[in-house]
């Protein structure tokens, strides 16, 4: 087991966010316990063997000392580091580009730390279209309709996009669809075949769950 870093070129990163305000499950939810252990440290499984580094975005300073207190950084195959919103109550887009500016690659893929679904054959799939000449790696459902039906938090970005965001924040235009169609999108289908829907299932009330 280690935690090293590799060459930048050949580092994979994904950026956890775990700031929501969780209103309609009435408490935290990455830390909530789902199949006997916080429901983040699924999503923390299946990343280990794929991923080099992990950053973990949080809302605030006290949100980081709990999730510090029960996430033990040896368990796990890469790096983890635990961040407060660079901007807080700014939605996703802050915890994105709070995000990417730590980063030690050009991109990272964007989970939220609701949605324990997440497969080893996505993450896999997700990094394998990353591709030089876009921004961003959105998957999507529908083809008549690709940014309205996409998941722009379980994609990937690239680390140049934080200059859009940072413009995007000070506007107080918080709509990640917003960003995508600002920059440049690779949008990949969600097949149920390379891609399945159970993937982006995420858990928001209690009856979710």
């Amino acid at each position: 087991m280690s935690n090293t870093i590799k060459n930048d070129e050949n580092i994979k990163s994904c950026i956890i966010l775990c700031g929501g305000q969780s209103r309609r499950m009435g408490q935290d939810k990455g830390s909530m316990i789902i199949q006997n252990k916080p429901m983040i440290k699924h999503i923390l499984s299946t990343l280990n063997k794929h991923i080099d580094e992990v950053i973990i975005v949080l809302n605030d300073q006290v949100r980081v000392d709990k999730y510090a207190k029960f996430i033990n950084p040896e368990e796990y195959t890469y790096s983890i580091t635990f961040l407060k919103d660079k901007i807080k109550s700014k939605g996703p887009l802050s915890g994105i580009m709070t995000g990417l500016g730590e980063i030690k690659s050009d991109y990272a893929l964007i989970l939220p730390c609701d949605s324990p679904y997440v497969s080893e054959d996505y993450i896999q799939t997700i990094f394998s279209q990353i591709d030089s000449d876009y921004q961003a790696i959105v998957p999507y459902h529908d083809e008549n309709n690709k940014l309205k039906t996409s998941e722009p938090l379980h994609s990937i970005y690239k680390k140049d996009t934080i200059t859009e965001i940072e413009k995007l924040v000070n506007e107080d235009v918080l709509h990640i669809k917003g960003l995508i169609e600002k920059i440049t999108t690779k949008f990949i289908l969600i097949d149920n075949k390379k891609i399945e829907k159970k993937e982006f299932r995420n858990l928001n009330r209690p009856e979710d769950i």
